[in-house]
């Protein structure tokens, strides 16, 4: 076997081996144009059963798939020929409306030509890319998305279809929206689009939807195409789908075939994919799964980012978020999966408890643990694998056959793991992990790795480095399959010695210390090191060329050494393209067994996220969370203020139930409010994805959705003050909260005046106290913590702070203790504490505080509670704390006696303190009736 001991030079242009490439759409070379008309106009899109050209040969029954026969790929002319009719006319549409109501251009893809630029248009996956493990999984927007909305009575019925350009799954949803259109825009920011495809009657001159123009107002830097109304065909879409989704995902067929907008935007989405990419999809081979919006809890966008979710507000490349603490995976799905999870987290107890089962086998298993992170970490990206196995070009090249060599490469390494994986998986107890090890038992794996073998030799694998990788693509090929390969293969070693030959004779003539180097971008060229050479003359021979200087190395070429290059070339292209014969009959045979891999995938990147959920518990004392109808932890801490440097937060206790469902907490300027409830949702989140979390015990109740209001920024590109967004957002929380939701507001009201902040805090607390939905509302009003004597299920907290004054100076200073604590804060004039540690003078201090404190006597008056209010109170406190215990409560007959005798006591004192007897028959009888006997 051919072995080169050739150095390899990397430069930052050689990327060919290593994370894929995007080749320049060839839109731009056929003159399309977005914003030009193609096709009919669109009154003739009422015609949803005509084909996409007219005159094609294209039939009414779908597209054409090819088929391989005798190794060879068959093309279809009907869909080489896509009539450019597909595309919309958008030329109205290029000046849209912002939210402001200010008219502003905002560039589709064809607009850029018109200002003289190169149009950015949608990449196109280039056959020469391939994987690397060590990828950042959302480093590059890779999504085309389609939406339609139903029209007339079915207005806010909303379809949904997208496909990753690097995994070969089509996701399909369908749900009702509301009129603020919450869940389609968060469901496109979660995907990251690179494209979005919408009707073009949506846009219709210029006037579009509602929906169109928040989609365009939320995303102005994604390209957006206006596809014409009639390839939105439901019709067309299921057909689609019966031709193109693999078998193992067959009863998908059966849950979208009655959601006809979804399996319109599918059709839309399919078609446009075929018209742009240079290759289309196998028959048989898509994974098409439907994903409905109450299978998994809602974050808006806003909220994502106000708790760092996936990406730092100070600095984007940061780490510092709660992916980046809980992200140790060693794929590149297992990362997509862990984003896509902590943006969505589920809302199943039952999966959410078979995960938290599976990690803490993991934790107690180290041999598990280890042998599986070891395994794991051998794993390409298999989405992306699976996505060019599945495609079939329609042109035949160069690249393309040296891509698809590649490719089998890759596959027989990912094979070659399987048994290792099953090896490891082998004695697992837990029910997660043994699902997993019965699918990869799936025969079909041995099977394609045997026919495999049969073709590719046994000691090729995947390399990274240029030169490494082209090795093993030249000699892929088993010896004695194809005489001319052979040949080929020789004749390549023999002009590759003489390339090392010649760099020796050169060495030796010139009496310098030359060696053969190779670079993607120059093929072989001669390097030499720049320390202890003396060149005659002071310069190098005339006849090396094309020198270059690098560090302390020169690279230089001779004319020789070029011929020799272009005969290298000539080489390599012969066994490519005859390794392409071979492996194409290969590929033909196994690929009717190719989609177990779509079962290998899920099961890489599913254990690859529990395996970094695991490891996130081993760097930091988390515990694992249960779920009742209560919200209570203990020493909580803030997962990623834990993992700063030098961080070591406070820890804080959480209590919030259906009796007390609504916490106002707070306390001055700096004291930790803000971050506080940024915990309890991050902590929240981390339980519903199934990891373990900060705290010494920590019990959630699954939230639907969650929401937050924080921060007071102005938002100059839609001329917003800081009040006009508190209003906007709260609007939101408003008109899409529910029972189970869990609402966080950090200050409100604070962008007007004192009268209409107060007044308008009181009024949406009002609102959410009617709601069963759990509330965490920071504040600066002292006025609303009057709440908690007129209804019983508010709580007030605050942060707490110590005064020390100083024995030399007198001086007084506040130190911040980050505790939470009971009761409404004391502190007064805090504001003005904060003032006083900025450069302001002191005189204008004073005055401050004098005037404050007189405008205070002037306002406020103190509200006491009626004794009947506080009765109610108790008996709606102890109510609730009873229904609790009933729900939940897992005491042995002596341990709840004990709670229930605690209950009784505390009510007692809250009676007593309402001015009421300390004793009352009816609720003595109420709590020892129950358990007056044995046995209760």
């Amino acid at each position: 076997m051919f072995r080169c001991s050739t150095e390899e030079v990397t430069t930052g242009g050689d990327t060919s081996e290593c994370g894929p490439t995007w080749a320049a759409s060839p839109m731009g070379r056929s003159g399309l144009n977005e914003t030009t008309s193609y096709g009919p106009p669109s009154a003739s899109s009422g015609s949803s059963h005509q084909s996409l050209d007219e005159g094609s040969t294209s039939s009414s029954r779908g597209p054409t798939l090819p088929r391989m026969a005798s190794g060879q790929p068959h093309h279809s002319s009907t869909l080489g020929r896509t009539n450019t009719s597909l595309l919309a006319s958008t030329s109205d549409s290029s000046s849209f409306r912002s939210r402001g109501g200010t008219p502003r251009l905002r560039r589709t893809q064809g607009s850029a030509r018109a200002a003289g630029r190169h149009p950015a248009q949608t990449p196109l996956t280039d056959h020469t890319g391939t994987s690397c493990s060590s990828a950042t999984a959302t480093s590059v927007a890779s999504v085309i998305v389609a939406v339609v909305e139903g029209r007339g009575l079915a207005r806010g019925e909303i379809g949904l279809a997208s496909l990753n350009l690097k995994s070969p799954e089509l996701v399909l949803s369908q749900f009702a929206d509301t009129g603020t259109y919450a869940k389609v825009i968060t469901k496109i920011h979660i995907l990251v689009p690179l494209e979005i495809l919408m009707p073009d009657t949506a846009s219709e001159k210029g006037k579009g939807t509602k929906l169109f123009n928040l989609i365009t107002d939320n995303f102005p830097g994604v390209a957006f195409t206006a596809i014409q109304r009639k390839y939105f065909n439901e019709r067309k879409g299921l057909e689609y789908i019966q031709q193109l989704c693999a078998p193992e995902f067959g009863t998908v067929l059966m849950e979208v075939q009655a959601k006809y907008y979804c399996l319109a935007a599918a059709a839309a989405l399919l078609k446009y994919l075929e018209f742009i990419q240079n290759y289309v999809y196998a028959a048989k081979s898509l994974k098409v799964g439907f994903k409905g919006s109450e299978q998994t809890a809602m974050i808006d966008s806003a909220s994502a980012t106000n708790l760092e979710l996936v990406v730092n507000n100070r600095d984007h490349r940061s780490e510092h978020t709660l992916l980046g603490v809980l992200n140790h995976t060693k794929t590149p799905g297992g990362a997509r999966r862990l984003r896509s999870n902590i943006l969505e987290p589920l809302v199943d107890v039952d999966t959410i408890n078979i995960r938290l089962d599976t990690i803490q086998e993991l934790l107690q298993d180290e041999e598990l643990f280890f042998g599986l992170k070891n395994v794991i970490g051998h794993f390409l990206d298999i989405d992306q694998l699976i996505s060019v196995l599945v495609q079939i070009p329609k042109q035949e090249t160069v690249q393309v056959a040296e891509a698809k060599i590649t490719h089998v490469i890759q596959l027989k390494q990912t094979l070659d793991l399987v048994p290792r994986l099953r090896m490891v998986l082998k004695n697992c107890s837990t029910a997660l992990l043994k699902a997993y090890s019965t699918s990869l038992e799936d025969t079909r794996f041995d099977l394609i790795l045997e026919q495999i073998k049969t073709v590719i030799n046994d000691d090729i694998t995947y390399l990274k480095g240029s030169l490494n990788m082209r090795t093993q693509k030249c000699y892929a090929v088993r010896p004695n399959i194809n005489e001319f390969l052979d040949i080929a293969r020789r004749a390549y070693t023999e002009i590759v010695d003489d390339i090392a030959g010649l760099v020796n004779q050169m060495g030796e003539k010139y009496g310098l210390p030359m060696r053969t180097s190779f670079s993607t971008n120059r093929g072989f060229f001669i390097q030499m090191k720049q320390e202890g050479v003396v060149l005659p003359e002071g310069k190098l021979p005339s006849e090396f060329i094309k020198v270059t200087k690098h560090k302390n190395n020169y690279g230089f070429t001779t004319a020789d050494l070029m011929k020799m290059n272009d005969r290298c070339d000539e080489a390599l292209r012969e066994i490519f393209h005859m390794s392409y014969v071979v492996i194409s009959q290969l590929l033909s045979t196994i690929h009717e067994h190719i989609h177990c891999l779509y079962k290998l995938s899920d099961a890489v990147s599913m254990l690859d996220m529990l395996l970094s959920l695991a490891n996130a518990c081993t760097v930091s004392d988390y515990v694992r969370p249960e779920f009742t109808d209560t919200l209570a932890i203990k020493q909580g801490r803030h997962p990623i203020l834990e993992r700063m440097a030098g961080q070591q937060p406070v820890s804080n206790n959480s209590y919030i139930s259906e009796g007390s469902n609504f916490v106002i907490i707070t306390g001055p300027n700096m004291s930790g409010k803000s971050t506080y409830l940024k915990q309890v949702a991050l902590c929240q989140i981390m339980a519903q994805i199934g990891s373990f979390v900060p705290a010494e015990y920590a019990s959630f109740r699954v939230a639907d959705q969650i929401f937050t209001r924080i921060g007071v920024d102005d938002d100059f590109e839609t001329n917003s003050s800081t009040f006009m967004l508190e209003m906007k957002e709260i609007s939101y929380i408003i008109h899409n909260v529910s029972n189970r939701s869990l609402i966080i507001i950090d200050e409100l009201g604070r962008g007007t005046s004192a009268e209409e902040g107060i007044g308008i805090c009181h009024a949406v607390c009002e609102f959410f106290l009617s709601l069963k939905s759990f509330t965490l509302f920071a504040t600066h009003f002292l006025e609303l913590c009057q709440l908690e004597s007129l209804y019983p299920n508010v709580e007030n907290q605050h942060m707490e702070v110590q005064h020390t004054r100083s024995g030399d100076t007198g001086a007084e200073s506040v130190v911040y203790t980050y505790l939470l604590n009971r009761g409404c804060s004391e502190e007064r004039h805090y504001g003005l504490r904060a003032a006083e540690m900025t450069a302001l003078p002191s005189t204008l201090i004073q005055e401050a505080k004098i005037i404050a404190s007189n405008v205070r006597q002037q306002l406020l008056a103190k509200h006491h509670s009626d004794p009947e209010t506080q009765r109610q109170r108790a008996v709606y406190r102890l109510a609730t704390r009873l229904l609790q215990a009933a729900r939940n409560s897992r005491l042995d007959p002596d341990s709840l006696r004990m709670y229930l005798k605690g209950l009784r006591k505390q009510y007692g004192a809250e009676l007593q303190a309402a001015g009421q007897p300390a004793s009352m028959n009816t609720e003595e009888e109420l709590l020892t009736q129950p358990y007056s006997g044995e046995g209760q």
